[in-house]
């Protein structure tokens, strides 16, 4: 999946081996643990003019990408309470077509690089293309890199249980 702007430039292939180099070594490590704990093999590549643009367009061509490589029939639902160090992070998800994110993280010791507010655009991203509900909430934990990428890894796991083929349609509605 391409995503092409005056601001970004991105390429996001879920199911091919390859690199992540989004030229933001955060990021790149982010990605990393995501699609580690997806389960999946993944390549990204972008190029941005500023960092606010490029983890929320990286979220907007992850959902895309994902959406896309749907099974007809999926679990939909999938979560993961993910422990490092300090961190205890939950992380919900539900592939229901309705967008809504719920951020709860909150830091008290910064790490260079490692920013909420860049969470929560690629996350927006993610939920808006994705068409997903995702919550994260933060139980425990001091230092920004250890919760941000608890949420990573447990979104990672989450996002793995929700996109497995399953036999039913997962919705009551008959449709999702």
């Amino acid at each position: 999946m391409r995503r092409k702007t005056k601001e970004t430039d991105i390429i996001v292939e879920i199911g091919k081996e390859g690199t992540i180099r989004t030229g933001d070594r955060v990021l790149d490590h982010m990605l990393t643990a995501l699609f580690f704990y997806m389960g999946v093999k993944a390549s990204v590549k972008a190029e941005y003019d500023l960092r606010h643009h490029l983890w929320e367009d990286v979220g907007i061509t992850l959902g895309e990408e994902i959406r896309a490589k749907l099974p007809e029939k999926f679990a939909r639902f999938g979560n993961a309470v993910m422990p490092m160090d300090d961190a205890l992070v939950l992380v919900a998800v539900d592939i229901s077509g309705r967008p809504y994110l719920s951020l709860e993280l909150d830091p008290r010791e910064g790490e260079e690089g490692f920013e909420v507010s860049l969470v929560r655009e690629f996350l927006w991203g993610l939920v808006r293309s994705l068409r997903a509900t995702i919550h994260v909430k933060q139980f425990s934990g001091i230092n920004a890199h250890h919760i941000i990428e608890a949420t990573f890894k447990g979104l990672g796991k989450a996002l793995g249980e929700a996109i497995k083929e399953v036999e039913r349609l997962e919705s009551t509605k008959g449709v999702i």
